[in-house]
């Protein structure tokens, strides 16, 4: 009996090892996995997008596996969120653990981006849905809205189908057509979603008596973090970043190595993504068109042109990054604005010049509202598109509707304000005989005078058109007609219109 006793507790201190140890190898066995945050919060758009790609590839080449999509948004352009969507369901679902981790809202569009997700992980008291579709200044009814509700409804299926969301639950997300109910599935315990007109019918199968109404045909889906997980859209409601790697590290066994990196937007891309908001836009599309204005009844070319062109550089610069202008659409803005120079230089007038170059950049403009590939037509193909598009057109109605009045505000007060009447000349009232005063200057003891059709004079600057010519002892700013002359050529008025003395060689002169 001793015998055996010794060979008990000798096998008891050989196996505690072994038992005590197990915990730990399970531990040890675990892989060790990599994960990054990638910050999206604000507007959803092309700019957010580009930045989405950019930052996901840069961590994908860092060997992560696990991409946390921090997701602070009230939602944003459909167009945007669906490429969005595509690119996590098609591409990156396929290469790494995609999780939507929802830190105060995920509406809208924003929604629509979270489902993409494999998993969704919502902070305490968060919330997400409500994605119905609006339009920017009407209203959407009947054929159209069914249109544009069913291309995003098409989108929430394909991504409860990718990532085993309830569809019936998504949907409500966008629609409010049918009721949605819970039922119990007797068979697996597990609860499954039906909108109204799919309810089983099999008492076997089905708990129907107990049914529970989840949305009402006049509601539209918005959940909490507490019901999204009820529900079966949130995988779980954590406190803390923290928290969600312990679920998905639990959930997966995986332990995560060190602190995930976080990769936040950068200046440059929030500023392109600033750029790019129709208000924004609209400031620009005013200045632009201001400094045009200000430039043509000003001759020379001075600090309003210089702020035109900037202006002009940074909307196709802006458009050009975020992909909706293409080279195309560039390519046709810059011919525009080629055509208009010569028409202001080489051909004075407006012509045929001058038409097809304000032709081309309109053309060019509203083609950088559509996202489109330099072989297709920029023409919206679906409501989605046309309220995308809607968002652009707002943006230039107000820089116009601005420069109107900008403009008109200008040419009433501007003359009379001491400080900055250089800024743009006086138009020119007509005197008896046809004469109109006109900016110039004179000697100072030759007292104000006044020039009229007919006045001869010299070039006293090359006239590319525009320069100076003296008539008398007045140095009056003159446009040639048609031609460029040189300094010391005989010139005569041949039109004063408002502030404009047009001019022309004398003949037999060169």
């Amino acid at each position: 009996m001793r015998i055996v006793a010794v060979g008990i507790v000798c096998l008891l201190f050989v196996a505690a090892p072994g038992i005590g140890a197990e915990p730990n190898d399970a531990a040890a066995d675990a892989p060790a996995s990599k994960a990054a945050v990638i910050v999206c919060k604000g507007m959803i758009d092309d700019g957010l997008f580009k930045s989405i790609q950019r930052r996901t590839q840069m961590a994908l080449d860092r060997g992560v596996e696990y991409l946390i999509y921090e997701i602070q948004t009230y939602g944003g352009l459909v167009q945007s969120a669906d490429d969005i969507s595509k690119y996590f369901i098609l591409d990156i679902g396929k290469r790494a653990h995609t999780v939507a981790y929802v830190t105060t809202e995920a509406i809208s569009a924003g929604a629509m981006v979270s489902v993409s997700c494999q998993d969704i992980i919502m902070l305490e008291n968060t919330t997400i849905g409500d994605c119905a579709p609006i339009l920017l200044g009407g209203k959407l009814e009947g054929v159209e809205r069914e249109k544009t509700e069913s291309f995003i409804r098409a989108v929430f299926v394909r991504a409860a189908e990718a990532n085993g969301y309830p569809a019936a639950m998504l949907k409500a997300m966008v629609t409010m057509q049918e009721k949605v109910y819970r039922v119990k599935n007797l068979q697996t315990g597990e609860y499954e979603f039906f909108e109204d007109r799919e309810l089983p019918q099999d008492p076997n199968k089905y708990d129907v008596g107990n049914k529970e109404l989840v949305v009402d045909d006049d509601e539209l889906l918005t959940l909490t973090a507490s019901q999204a997980l009820k529900y079966g859209i949130a995988r779980a409601q954590v406190k803390d970043r923290a928290g969600a790697l312990d679920f998905l590290a639990q959930r997966d066994g995986v332990t995560f190595a060190g602190e995930p990196m976080v990769l936040e937007t950068n200046w440059s891309e929030e500023m392109v993504r600033w750029l790019n908001s129709p208000a924004v836009m609209a400031i620009l599309v005013m200045i632009a068109m201001l400094g045009v204005y200000i430039e043509f009844n000003t001759p020379g070319l001075g600090l309003p042109g210089l702020a035109a062109v900037i202006c002009f550089v940074i909307i196709i610069g802006s458009k050009y990054m975020v992909g909706l202008a293409n080279w195309v659409e560039v390519l046709l803005f810059a011919v525009g604005i080629l055509l208009l120079l010569v028409e202001i230089f080489v051909l004075p007038g407006f012509g045929l010049a001058g038409f097809s170059g304000v032709i081309c950049i309109i053309a060019g403009v509203f083609g950088m509202l559509v996202k489109n590939p330099p072989d297709r037509l920029p023409w919206p193909r679906d409501e989605i598109a046309w309220g995308d598009f809607t968002w652009g057109v707002m943006g230039l109605s107000l820089g116009f509707a601005g420069f109107i009045l900008l403009a008109w505000l200008l040419s009433r007060y501007l003359p009379r304000l001491q400080f900055l009447s250089g800024l743009i000349l006086m138009p020119a009232s007509a005197a008896p005989g046809g004469q109109m005063p006109v900016s110039m200057t004179t000697a100072p003891d030759s007292g104000t005078r006044r020039v009229t059709v007919g006045d001869t004079g010299e070039v006293l600057s090359t006239l590319r058109p525009t320069g100076k010519a003296k008539f008398g002892d007045s140095i009056v700013d003159v446009v040639a007609e048609a031609e460029f002359l040189d300094k010391g050529t005989k010139v005569e008025i041949i039109g004063i219109h408002g502030n404009r003395v047009v001019v022309k060689t004398i003949e037999g002169q060169s």
